[in-house]
């Protein structure tokens, strides 16, 4: 097999920087690696602590710019075995400021959200293309989305940054089905505290040391999906490589855990859902085509 290609945004600093410095260090297989960041500074540092580096300087809230980035990125490597849609930031506006009353209140900021939802569903969407144009030796590619644990628990002070890893978790849960009938296995992290450069030193003093979960611990839970086979997760919970995908993973101190989607409500919900399926709903517009065809 040819060397593999990643494609990694925030891949400048943090978890994006983490995961690719341990692909890097491997000596059982070589990869090429696409940092994908807006901080060119940054970039350019990363690469040149790193073999077979390239970073593209992109803002991924830029639709054309992150497919310049995925078309670069194939164009060098012809192929990709690894897209890992990470960039994300948190929010530092207070929503619940108050405003005077007199005056309609300002829209409020959501670039966090344009980052670690829509630019997700961007990145995800164009991994899935740029997947199909793999060469037949890359076999089963991985996605992996970067939520978090505020997307599981709700975050008071953050609520869109919650709302949008909240979401990221769902839409994986939604395409990894679909995704998976091309070959690809897709993946969400949900990390704990983390220090990276989310917040700065000052902001970190305000969480108890204790409770802060290691780098090391998210990049064994990416590098686990990234390579596939059979997983097992730190309470023993045992999934199969025919299962393993989809999987929603929490990471925290140095453990990592398969999360279960929400049970259905009851019987009716569950076969009320059925009919939203991709095959029933494709059905459903074969039929309409054929029906407007023989009119």
């Amino acid at each position: 097999m040819g060397q593999k290609a990643a494609f990694i945004t925030g891949g400048a600093s943090g978890m994006g920087l983490a995961v690719a410095q341990s692909l890097s260090s491997r000596t059982h297989e070589d990869w090429d690696l696409h940092l994908i960041d807006l901080n060119a500074t940054a970039g350019k540092t990363a690469v040149s602590t790193l073999k077979n580096a390239y970073f593209h300087q992109t803002n991924v809230t830029d639709y054309d710019s992150l497919i310049s980035a995925f078309e670069a990125a194939f164009a060098t490597s012809g192929r990709l075995d690894f897209v890992f849609a990470n960039a994300g930031i948190v929010e530092r506006d207070n929503f619940y400021e108050k405003h005077d009353l007199s005056k309609t209140p300002p829209r409020p900021n959501q670039l966090s959200v344009d980052i670690n939802l829509k630019a997700v569903i961007d990145t995800c969407y164009a991994a899935l293309h740029y997947f199909r144009k793999n060469p037949s030796e890359v076999d089963s590619p991985a996605l992996v989305m970067t939520a978090s644990c505020g997307g599981l628990y709700p975050s008071e002070f953050c609520p869109m940054y919650s709302a949008s890893k909240a979401a990221v978790i769902h839409f994986n849960r939604a395409i990894s089905y679909s995704y998976h009938l091309d070959g690809i296995r897709t993946y969400v992290t949900c990390p704990g505290t983390i220090k990276t450069n989310l917040m700065t030193g000052e902001e970190w003093k305000s969480f108890p040391e204790k409770y802060f979960t290691p780098m090391s611990t998210l990049v064994k839970a990416v590098t686990t999906a990234v390579d596939g086979g059979d997983m097992r997760d730190s309470k023993g919970q045992k999934i199969g490589k025919d299962e393993a995908y989809g999987l929603t993973v929490e990471v925290n101190g140095d453990n990592f855990y398969f999360r279960d989607p929400n049970a259905f409500c009851d019987e009716g919900m569950e076969a009320m859902m059925k009919f939203t399926s991709m095959e029933n709903q494709l059905a459903r517009i074969e039929k309409t085509k054929a029906g407007t065809n023989g009119a």
